[in-house]
């Protein structure tokens, strides 16, 4: 209690502003705690943007892991699907799901099962007929006559590699757009070019309005030269581009094209290259003793250039160009029968000697080209040597092929002693430079052993291979057309045969054309059909009866002659 009492003496003692200060004190804190307040919440509110712009990168790297560790779950587990996938494959020796070739299902098959099925059903196609018409004519092909090839191997293979690169995710992708949207692969063909070559130029030389080249040949002492014409001709690149497209179709087994044309210019007539060669050094024939070599005459031959080209300036369509004749003083028979003493090569072909025209065709061809001489190295043209066939040439009408037909034609006929020499040439082993087959099979040679002329668009040349010069003997007579080369013989001589093989056969076609002068129901046959074929002619060279070469001469494609029958519509 007295300390009590003593304390509340010793503040009884305390002056009065000791007293007070307490208070001021306590106010200025009062006072100074509202700005420590303040204060306080502007740090916090720093602090608290501080700490979230630290705590987003934070988030964001959490959220990117969380990201990256399900992209990499997924990649795992999309490895090990592909695997397990490819690993299923992997075995698989078939061809995958939902592949075709050329619209043909080969899924599941082995590579072997795949081409066996193309080749079955390709094969069924053989017998496939393309019909070509021009005008009122046509021709049949079959796709074995055009020796059609499917691509079968390349296309399987190619299928077969369909989801085997190497890539188990890109082969696995591959396998699925399979399964799911299929594939189809096409399939390739070829054909014989060639064939279609020879058919086209078939229908030109029978093609009505056809074109014809600039031409020229020597008669006596001028040199007659015949301007082209103006015509069509066979558009060989779009036939070829229609039969390709009937073939990647494969739809029916026949089916028609009209054959394409188109209208082209004849080349210009080039004096220059007819002056080349024509122009010949006169020369007196010649032998010698060793070695044995026969050096024949030649007449020399030349014109003005200049004064031809001022007779060309004028249009025409036959030029006389006067020729400048040179004669040797000393000819071959001059030299003796020793000059061409060895039977190289000879051919005979029978005729109707009944038919007089014909036969006066064949007895004007033969004479010209009889006793030709040919230098070793020099070219023999059938055109050049015979020339035109006009009636002023003294040729008459006879039995030529034209659209599919047999008519009538200036010259008809001489085909036959082309044709003759022709094999008599490669008897003597000579060196075809041009020749062409028929368009239909001759009756006086087999398929694969005639040559055609056409004037203007088709020749026959040979070029004279042999080490001596040669000589032709051509005779018609007693219903027997004989052709012979003669010359000299080497140190070894071969015996030479021509061989053909039939390739395919091509059918003919009925044409029927009403006739009112017939009665009803009476038909009559006007032309009988035959059929076309396809040959391979091969030249067989011997030695003492063993065979040396066998060398593949030509490839000839002749239409069928179609069947026309004259149907009555008279009424009885």
């Amino acid at each position: 209690m007295e300390e009590i009492k003593n304390e509340t003496k010793e503040q009884e003692n305390v002056p009065v502003q000791m007293l007070e200060k307490p208070e001021e004190t306590n106010k200025t804190e009062e006072k100074k705690a509202p700005e420590k307040t303040e204060n306080n919440e502007k740090n916090t509110e720093l602090v608290t943007k501080e700490e979230i712009e630290k705590e987003q990168p934070q988030k964001k790297r959490k959220t990117g892991l969380i990201f990256l560790i399900i992209a990499i779950v997924l990649i795992v587990i999309i490895g090990i699907l592909s695997t397990i996938f490819a690993v299923i494959n992997l075995g698989n020796t078939k061809i995958m799901k939902g592949i075709m070739i050329g619209d043909i299902d080969v899924s599941n098959m082995t590579k072997e099962e795949a081409k066996q099925t193309l080749e079955e059903i390709y094969s069924e196609k053989a017998k496939n007929e393309i019909y070509l018409r021009y005008g009122e004519n046509e021709t049949a092909i079959t796709y074995e006559a055009l020796e059609v090839q499917y691509q079968i191997e390349n296309a399987v293979n190619e299928a077969y590699e369909i989801g085997r690169q190497g890539n188990i995710f890109i082969d696995n992708i591959e396998i699925l757009k399979t399964w799911f949207k299929g594939k189809n692969i096409d399939l390739p063909v070829t054909i014989d070019t060639e064939m279609v070559s020879q058919i086209s130029q078939n229908i030109n030389n029978s093609l009505e309005g056809a074109v014809i080249q600039p031409s020229y040949y020597i008669e006596n002492d001028k040199l007659i030269v015949t301007s082209g014409k103006t015509g069509k001709q066979v558009d060989e690149k779009e036939l070829l581009k229609q039969i390709y497209t009937i073939l990647e179709e494969n739809n029916e087994t026949s089916q028609s094209i009209e054959v394409p044309t188109v209208v082209v210019e004849p080349q210009e007539i080039d004096i220059e290259k007819i002056h080349e060669e024509v122009y010949k050094k006169v020369q007196d024939a010649y032998y010698t003793q060793n070695p044995f070599t026969i050096y024949p005459e030649s007449d020399g031959i030349d014109f003005d250039v200049e004064n031809a080209k001022t007779i060309l300036a004028e249009v025409k369509e036959e030029y006389t160009i006067p020729l400048v004749i040179t004669k040797p003083t000393k000819t071959v028979k001059d030299i003796g029968t020793e000059a061409f003493p060895d039977r190289l090569g000879t051919c005979s072909t029978n005729y109707n000697a009944g038919n007089k025209n014909r036969t006066t065709n064949l007895i004007l061809a033969a004479q010209k080209i009889n006793g030709t001489v040919l230098l070793p190295g020099e070219e023999f043209s059938y055109n050049k040597t015979v020339g035109e066939r006009t009636i002023s040439a003294g040729f008459k009408e006879a039995a030529v092929y034209s659209n599919g037909q047999v008519v009538d034609g200036l010259g008809g006929g001489i085909c036959q002693i082309s044709s003759t020499l022709y094999d008599a040439v490669i008897f003597a082993n000579l060196e075809v430079t041009e020749r062409r087959n028929h368009q239909f099979v001759t009756s006086y040679l087999p398929a694969g052993k005639d040559a055609t002329v056409v004037w203007g668009s088709q020749d026959f040349k040979f070029k004279n291979t042999r080490k001596y010069p040669i000589r032709i003997e051509a005779t018609v007579s007693g219903g027997v057309a004989t052709i012979t080369i003669w010359g000299v013989k080497e140190d070894v001589e071969y015996d030479i045969s021509i061989e053909t093989k039939k390739i395919a056969t091509i059918a003919y076609t009925t044409q029927y054309i009403q006739d009112s002068s017939l009665p009803v129901g009476k038909e009559v046959v006007q032309q009988a059909g035959s059929n076309g074929r396809k040959v391979e002619a091969y030249k067989v060279v011997k030695l003492n009866g063993q065979v040396v070469s066998t060398t593949l001469l030509s490839k000839d494609t002749y239409n069928a002659m179609k069947r026309i029958v004259r149907v009555g519509t008279k009424p009885q």
